[in-house]
C-alpha cells in the first residue's frame, strides 16, 4: 500500500463529512450530486492507496483511481447545469461519463493504436451527438455547445499526442483531466456569478484544479530537478470544499431571508412584506398626489374544501389562486397571502376606484367558476373589499382597516344578488397622516 495517500484521503473524507453535515438541513438536488462527487473523489484517493499492488490489482487501482477523478469533475459540472432536469441533459451525462471512462480505463491499461483512436473520437463525438439530438427536440444552450467545443477541441488534441513517445499517453490523461475541471470552471462561474467569498473561492479553486495537470507536466519536461510534494498538488481540491461549503452556507442564509419575507406555500410576499410594500406605495402615492389601492380578498368556502376533500388540496388549492391572481395583475401591483385563506392587492397608478372595483370583479369571477385541482373540482367563490388612498384613508393601517370592513359589507349586500356590488368603503383617518 502506498501509505503517503493516506493523509490525502483523511482530509478528503473529514471535508466531505462537513459538506455533507452542511448540505443536510437543504439536501438540493445539485448539492445531492455534490456529494456524490466528493464521494467518487476519497474513491480516487483510496484507489491511489493500493496503486503500487503488484499485477493486475494495481492496474485496476489505479484505473479506478483516475476514473474517480473525471468521475467527481463530470458529476460537478453536471450539478451546475440549469436545465439538469431535460433528458438530453441525462444523455449529456451518460455521454461524458461513458466516453472518458473507456478513454481513461485504456490509457491504464495495455490497448492498442485503434482502440486509444476510436476512444479519442468518442470523447469529441459524442456529445456532439447529444446537442445536435438535443438542437433536433428545440433545445440549444450556450452552455452545452462550449462543453461540445471544449470536447472537441481536446479529442483533435488526443489524436495529435496520444501516440508520440516516450510519453504521449500522460500528456493524453493530463489533457483530458484538464479538459474536465476547466469545463467545472466554466459551469461554476456561469451559474454562480455572484460577488461572494463562496462564489470565487470555488471558481479559483477549480482554475487552479485544472491548472495542475497543464503546470505538472511542464515542470517535468523544463524542470526535472524540481520536486514538489503531492500535498502541493491537491490544495486546490481542499479549496474547492471550502467554497462549495461557503455556496451552501450562503445558499441557506439566502433562503432563510426569503423564507422571512415570503409565504413557503404559495411563494408570494407575506404580511411582514406587505406592509413594508404597502408603506412604501403609499409614500409614493403622496409624493407624486396620485392614489393607491387595496384589494382584501378573502375565500368564502375554503374550510370546507379542507374538511371534505383533505388539507393537501387545500394547499394546492392556494397555490393555484395565487397563480390566477399574478396571472390578472400588473407586474408593478403587489399580491400577498396574508393570512390562511386571505390574500391582498396593492394596485399603485395609474389607478382609481372603478379600476379597482373591476379588477376585484374579475377576480372573484375567476374563483367562481369551478377549478380542478388533483382530479378534484371545487368551488370555493371570494368576498372583496376595496379601500382607495386617500379617499377612504391615509395610512396603511387605516387602509387595511377600510378594506377589511368593505370587504364584510361587501358579504352583507351581495347575498342574493347576481352581479357584484362593492360598496365605499367608510372613511378612516388618524391623527398624524403618512409622511
Amino acid at each position: 500500500m502506498d501509505w503517503r495517500t493516506l493523509p490525502d484521503l483523511s482530509a478528503v473524507a473529514l471535508l466531505t463529512c462537513a459538506f455533507g453535515s452542511v448540505a443536510r438541513r437543504g439536501l438540493t438536488p445539485g448539492a445531492r450530486v455534490w456529494l456524490i462527487g466528493w464521494l467518487t473523489i476519497a474513491l480516487h484517493f483510496a484507489a491511489f492507496l493500493f496503486d503500487s499492488a503488484p499485477g493486475s490489482w494495481g492496474t485496476l487501482a489505479t484505473m479506478i483511481g483516475l476514473d474517480a477523478l473525471a468521475w467527481g469533475g463530470i458529476l460537478f459540472m453536471w450539478a451546475c447545469v440549469p436545465y439538469r432536469n431535460r433528458i438530453t441533459s441525462q444523455w449529456m451525462l451518460v455521454a461524458l461519463l461513458g466516453a472518458n471512462t473507456l478513454y481513461i480505463s485504456l490509457l491504464a491499461t495495455v490497448s492498442t493504436v485503434w482502440a486509444l483512436r476510436t476512444a479519442a473520437i468518442l470523447i469529441g463525438a459524442v456529445p456532439l451527438m447529444v446537442a445536435l439530438l438535443a438542437l433536433r427536440r428545440g433545445f440549444s444552450h450556450p452552455l452545452r455547445w462550449t462543453l461540445v467545443i471544449l470536447n472537441g477541441v481536446l479529442m483533435v488534441f488526443l489524436l495529435t499526442v496520444q501516440l508520440r513517445s516516450p510519453n504521449g499517453q500522460d500528456l493524453a490523461l493530463n489533457a483530458v483531466i484538464f479538459s474536465i475541471y476547466f469545463g467545472c470552471c466554466i459551469h461554476f462561474w456561469y451559474a454562480y456569478r455572484r460577488p461572494t467569498a463562496g462564489s470565487f473561492v470555488t471558481i479559483a479553486g477549480f482554475a487552479a484544479w485544472a491548472a495542475v495537470f497543464v503546470i505538472s507536466p511542464i515542470m517535468e519536461a523544463y524542470l526535472p530537478r524540481m520536486h514538489v510534494q503531492s500535498e502541493v498538488w491537491n490544495l486546490p481540491k481542499y479549496v474547492v470544499a471550502v467554497g462549495m461549503i461557503l455556496l451552501l452556507l450562503e445558499n441557506q442564509i439566502e433562503h432563510n431571508k426569503y423564507l422571512a419575507l415570503h409565504d413557503e406555500l404559495t411563494g408570494l410576499p407575506n404580511r411582514r412584506l406587505f406592509h413594508d410594500r404597502m408603506t412604501v406605495a403609499l409614500g409614493r402615492a403622496q409624493r407624486s398626489g396620485t392614489r393607491a389601492a387595496l384589494l382584501l380578498i378573502d375565500l368564502d368556502h375554503f374550510k370546507k374544501v379542507n374538511d371534505t376533500v383533505g388539507h393537501h388540496v387545500g394547499d394546492l388549492l392556494l397555490q393555484r389562486v395565487s397563480r390566477l391572481f399574478l396571472a390578472r395583475v400588473r407586474r408593478s401591483d403587489t399580491v400577498a397571502r396574508t393570512g390562511g385563506d386571505e390574500f391582498c392587492i396593492i394596485l399603485e397608478e395609474p389607478t382609481s376606484r372603478a379600476d379597482a372595483e373591476r379588477v376585484g370583479e374579475t377576480l372573484m369571477r375567476l374563483l367562481e367558476e369551478p377549478l380542478e385541482v388533483e382530479n378534484h373540482t371545487v368551488v370555493v367563490g371570494a368576498s372583496v373589499g376595496i379601500a382607495v388612498y386617500p379617499e377612504d384613508a391615509d395610512t396603511a393601517e387605516t387602509l387595511r382597516i377600510a378594506a377589511d370592513r368593505s370587504m364584510y359589507a361587501f358579504k352583507h349586500v351581495s347575498r342574493g344578488r347576481t352581479a357584484p356590488e362593492f360598496p365605499s368603503a367608510p372613511r378612516i383617518a388618524e391623527r398624524t397622516p403618512l409622511g
